[in-house]
This record gives structure tokens, C-alpha cells and sequence, in this order.
């Protein structure tokens, strides 16, 4: 039985080469590498790539600068994927090249509506009733 049977949480082989992946993209797409005219026209950013267990698929998560054109971008990284995936093997020394797909960041998105949530009046309303209680005791 395997030890990590069940586990939910990346490898830390998962983890390294999804990084390399995700430098080795980043890198392909500053240097326009692609030859398409929406990704010229934009700056990408790479803040994540998720790899699959066997290292198989990796899950690129990518946010155009400004958050602009977001289906445009998307649609570009999908039309492009094969020349993409064939520029990033170049730059690693994988067993296999991984197939990528491409997903819009949305963890900024939620990073705001947390802090919008944290300031609402509702919440510090009950912070400041369970400061009074640890003060109370």
C-alpha cells in the first residue's frame, strides 16, 4: 500500500518540475518566441503551473498585464499550444514533454474578495466582540 495513498498535495517532484515548466514558458513568452498577433501585443504573466502526478499534463495558469483581454490571450496560448509545448521542451531536459493547457489566474480575484470580506462591517464588528471577550477573562 502506498504511503501516499489519498494524499491531495503535489509531489515535490510535481512541484520542481512545474516550476521549470513555468520558467521555461515565462521565458518563451517574454521573448515572443510565438509568432501570433494577440500575444505580441500583450505581456503574460505565468504566476503557477500545476503538474499531474505522472508529469504528463501541466495546468498553466497564465493572467495577461492589466487582466485585459483575458479570452483573447486565452484563446491565442490555446491555438499556439503545440509550437508553445515544443519551444518549452527545448529549454528542459525532461523524459517526456508534457501537454499544456492553459487557464486564466483567477487567485487575484479571490485574494480581493477575501480582503473585501475581512473589511466588511460585519466581520470587524465581530472582531472587536471577541477582543472584548479575551479582554473580559
Amino acid at each position: 500500500m502506498s504511503r501516499h495513498q489519498g494524499s491531495k498535495a503535489p509531489s515535490q517532484r510535481m512541484l520542481r518540475v512545474g516550476e521549470l515548466v513555468r520558467h521555461a514558458l515565462a521565458d518563451v513568452l517574454q521573448r515572443g518566441e510565438v509568432m501570433d498577433p494577440v500575444l505580441e501585443t500583450h505581456v503574460v504573466t505565468v504566476p503557477e503551473v500545476r503538474m499531474t502526478p505522472d508529469l504528463k499534463l501541466a495546468t498553466a495558469f497564465v493572467m495577461p498585464l492589466g487582466g485585459k483581454d483575458e479570452a483573447k490571450v486565452l484563446k491565442a496560448l490555446d491555438d499556439n499550444r503545440k509550437q508553445i509545448r515544443m519551444l518549452v521542451v527545448k529549454r528542459l531536459a525532461l523524459k517526456s514533454a508534457p501537454d499544456l493547457r492553459f487557464r486564466i489566474d483567477d487567485s487575484f480575484d479571490r485574494g480581493d474578495h477575501i480582503d473585501k470580506l475581512l473589511r466588511s462591517p460585519e466581520v470587524a464588528r465581530d472582531l472587536v466582540a471577541d477582543e472584548e471577550d479575551e479582554d473580559g477573562r
